[in-house]
């Protein structure tokens, strides 16, 4: 298998703090992650796309590697 084919992985995050007095731009990157209220969790494949999201708002949210 080369780099393209081969699994990413997956990511599970948990919406922990509330968007609530966040910045505009914050709050649309929860909700392109499918979070909208606390301690919703989704599971998401790992892409570097879907990483940058995450890490935007890191101090929102408790990230789990699988």
């Amino acid at each position: 298998m080369n780099k393209t084919e081969q699994s990413t992985g997956v990511v599970t995050i948990t919406q922990v703090k509330s968007a609530i007095g966040r910045k505009p731009g914050q709050k649309e990157t929860l909700v392109g992650l499918g979070l909208n209220k606390l301690y919703k969790t989704r599971t998401l494949e790992d892409t570097p796309a879907v990483r940058g999201m995450v890490n935007k708002v890191r101090h929102l949210l408790q990230v789990e590697d699988n």
